[in-house]
């Protein structure tokens, strides 16, 4: 009886031993995360960055992707009006100086100026009523 009790004990320390080294052997699964360059040189595209600049190749200005100049034309942008630099996404406050952040005006855009958009394929705007280059449907009154 006692030679099966130490024989139970040292499979169970064996079995325990090769269960550690195995967790601490296994390797940590790395988690791939895509980032996506939102600037590229319209002349080389395998030029890219996550920030404004020239282009090492042609230094060109290198542009907004067109995923995210439609962000920036749909989200409000809010700074402050003592500190231009301050830029945010949500209306706030001034970490500098306590001022509320205020809506800055887009290049191009009017007081009361209409848009027109397609139903069916939103990116499609246009200036005036017509017909959407994509479906011929007819442009709506877009929402303000």
């Amino acid at each position: 009886m006692k030679t099966l009790l130490i024989l139970l004990i040292a499979s169970f320390a064996t079995f325990t031993t090769f269960a550690q080294k195995a967790k601490g052997n296994r390797k940590t699964a790395k988690t791939t995360m895509t980032v996506q360059s939102n600037y590229h040189c319209p002349m080389h595209h395998d030029v890219v960055s996550n920030e404004a600049g020239k282009c090492s190749k042609c230094n060109m200005d290198l542009t907004l992707s067109k995923k995210e100049q439609m962000k920036k034309d749909v989200m409000k942008d809010y700074s402050c009006p003592m500190h231009k630099e301050v830029v945010n996404n949500t209306a706030g406050i001034c970490a500098k100086c306590g001022t509320a952040l205020a809506v800055i005006e887009r290049k191009g855009s009017k007081q009361g100026h209409t848009s027109y958009v397609c139903a069916m394929h939103p990116g499609v705007v246009a200036d005036k009523v017509g017909k959407c280059a994509k479906c011929g449907m007819e442009l709506t009154k877009a929402k303000s």
